[in-house]
């Protein structure tokens, strides 16, 4: 008789700890290496150094919007050469730079003694204007507390001016640097698409290269959007100060349209001129240039902007107004230039990649059928 005896593992079969699973073999993790662990730092310090070099750099953001910018300018002027008339596209480029020159230059030559004259007696009459306020708040003690609080006394809208559109060194550095930069941008547009792309992992360059496919269309859209927008505006203010008697309406008008370039917050800078230019003719001047302008931009927002957003490319008004606020807090009133367009990139960029292709969302991306 055989007697059974209990396996060592006992009654119950073998325990947890001598399982052994069939076809896979169980390994340790092992720690990471030093490799791993300086690779992993080197991530972490580059990251955090992004802030730091977007601060320390900002200028360089500034001059690289610029080209992008005049890189589009250069594409929208080509577009219908190399759509309708079927040029290549090195000819339809070199027919726009000669386009855009030649426009430059004829205004410049038509209109560039007149509207210089004209811009100097503006700043003349606004400083006539700033005066007058001035001598009049002296006259209570209320005002004198308004002075006393804004430190008016040596403020000169002449001053101002000059300081916003001085003619230095490094501005035209700048410049120079941010033209030749978009027609090089411009004529080899795909070298240096191709070059950005290929800074990415091969899993995200077909994601990269529909984001920056993206950014394109909806700044070439928004750019087209802005530039009709600037000579409608500049065109009804010429002829609103015109109407009502205002000297330099010429001059007047251009101001306002070139912030117009500036959405939300131009349209407001361009109208204090017009407005202290008013006050040195009288109350019912002053009364009827804000009855105008008022009423332009009224129509600009209601039947000129929607038009143009519906047609062009629509970024929600929050979004561009949080976006100037935002950029010119954080590098200054220089940077408000291109608050609006840098506005833009982050808009689609965070719609691309983060809202669709994080969060698996759908969304509609502007500039994304154009």
């Amino acid at each position: 008789m055989v007697s059974q005896c209990p396996s060592r593992h006992g009654a119950h079969g073998p325990t947890k700890r001598d399982r052994v699973s069939v076809g896979k073999t169980t390994r340790a993790t092992a720690p990471p290496g030093a490799a791993e662990l300086f690779k992993r730092a080197a991530i972490f310090v580059a990251v955090a150094l992004v802030p730091v070099l977007i601060w320390l750099l900002f200028n360089v953001i500034l001059i690289a919007v610029g080209a992008i910018l005049i890189a589009t300018l250069l594409a929208i002027v080509a577009e219908p050469f190399t759509r309708w008339v079927k040029l290549p596209r090195a000819t339809a480029l070199v027919i726009s730079g000669l386009i855009i020159i030649t426009i430059v230059s004829a205004a410049g030559y038509l209109f560039g003694t007149r509207a210089a004259g004209q811009l100097q007696q503006v700043l003349q009459l606004a400083n006539q204007a700033i005066d007058n306020i001035r001598a009049s708040l002296q006259g209570s003690d209320f005002g004198k507390l308004i002075l006393s609080r804004v430190q008016s006394g040596n403020f000169s809208f002449t001053g101002v001016v000059t300081g916003l559109f001085s003619v230095s060194l490094s501005f035209l550095t700048a410049l120079v640097i941010a033209v030749f930069g978009g027609i090089y941008l411009a004529a080899q547009v795909g070298l240096y698409r191709d070059g950005l792309i290929q800074l990415l992992p091969h899993r995200l360059r077909a994601s990269g290269a529909e984001t920056l496919e993206d950014i394109s269309n909806a700044l070439r859209l928004w750019m087209l959007g802005q530039m009709i927008g600037m000579a409608v505006i500049g065109l009804l203010s010429t002829l609103a100060t015109l109407l009502i008697g205002l000297p330099s309406p010429f001059a007047l008008g251009l101001i306002a349209g070139l912030f117009e370039f500036i959405p939300y917050v131009g349209p407001i800078l361009g109208a204090i001129p017009a407005v202290l230019v008013a006050a040195t003719k009288g109350l019912d001047n002053t009364l009827w240039t804000i009855a105008a302008y008022t009423l332009i931009q009224q129509m600009e927002g209601h039947l000129i902007a929607p038009i143009i957003s519906r047609e062009m490319v629509y970024i929600p008004p929050l979004v561009l107004i949080l976006g100037i606020v935002a950029i010119t807090t954080l590098f200054g009133l220089q940077a408000v230039i291109f608050a609006a367009p840098i506005a833009v990139i982050l808009f689609v960029a965070v719609k691309k990649l983060y809202v669709r292709d994080s969060l698996g969302d759908e969304t509609i991306i502007p500039g994304e059928n154009a």
